[in-house]
């Protein structure tokens, strides 16, 4: 029932509440309220308790997402200054050098040609050194192979390149918006580097598992355990992320392990 069909009944049970009251006293108590009566003022007081009830809900659900969105405005701030000085102390730093070393080269390929050529071998290990910084901070946005190949073999390619080995499976919807699967995809990496750097973990897993509403990511470690989402910025941070997507993690790692962090996202936004 709607909050406008709600408080319509609720508004006729009222007004047939009051003409019965009115009666009652013109009569002087001796009218008996009919239990028609006694439903409309049922259907007054449940249809108060549900408007009360759902404002109370929207409200929470309202200071949610103004929490959630205060933290996206932070992070995307945070982000971008990270960005702003990967780039600064990577690429810009490494350009310029390749345009100091052009510039000399530029200068010596007339009086000395072998440290012009020389030069020229540093300029090309520059340039190449550059490309890879470019790359790494376009991996830390948005990695290439998320886009290129999905969320679950973006995960493998990941798991390929981690100390302890890592089984993927289940399947992945493919029409996840693609802010829902950029969140989905640190929050595991976060997940896994957690595993190599704390749990001492001699395997992992991640299980995918989607249903007609939610993608539900579930990452395993035999781990010793006692990971604790108020210690540490990593796991806040993956926390963090998924609010703003309206996704959740709960984590469960008793001390001696193992753990497993569930992460549950929506398919649609």
């Amino acid at each position: 029932m709607t909050r406008f069909a709600t408080r319509t009944v609720g508004l006729a049970a009222a007004a047939l509440a009051v003409v019965d009251l009115a009666v009652w006293v013109f009569t002087g108590g001796g009218y008996f309220w009919p239990a028609w009566t006694w439903l409309g003022l049922a259907l007054l007081f449940g249809g108060f308790v549900f408007v009360r009830s759902r404002e109370a809900r929207l409200a929470g659900r309202v200071t949610a997402l103004t929490r959630s969105r205060r933290g996206a405005v932070d992070r995307q701030a945070a982000e971008l200054k990270r960005v702003e000085r990967d780039l600064h102390d990577g690429a810009q730093a490494r350009l310029v050098s390749l345009s100091l070393t052009l510039g000399l080269a530029g200068g010596l390929i007339r009086l000395d040609p072998d440290g012009a050529a020389k030069l020229l071998d540093e300029a090309r290990a520059t340039a190449v050194a550059a490309l890879d910084d470019l790359r790494a901070v376009m991996h830390s946005i948005h990695p290439a192979v998320l886009a290129d190949r999905g969320l679950r073999d973006a995960v493998r390619t990941l798991a390929l390149d981690l100390a302890v080995p890592v089984e993927v499976s289940g399947e992945v919807p493919d029409e996840l918006p693609p802010a829902v699967e950029t969140s989905a995809y640190f929050a595991i990496a976060e997940c896994l580097a957690n595993v190599v750097k704390h749990s001492a973990a001699t395997a992992a897993a991640v299980t995918f598992e989607a249903t007609t509403a939610a993608l539900r990511i579930t990452v395993r470690d035999d781990g010793h355990g006692g990971a604790d989402l108020a210690a540490g910025t990593g796991l806040r941070g993956i926390a963090d992320r998924l609010d703003a997507v309206d996704g959740t993690l709960h984590l469960h790692s008793p001390p001696g392990g193992p753990t497993v962090a569930t992460i549950s996202l929506p398919r649609s936004l």
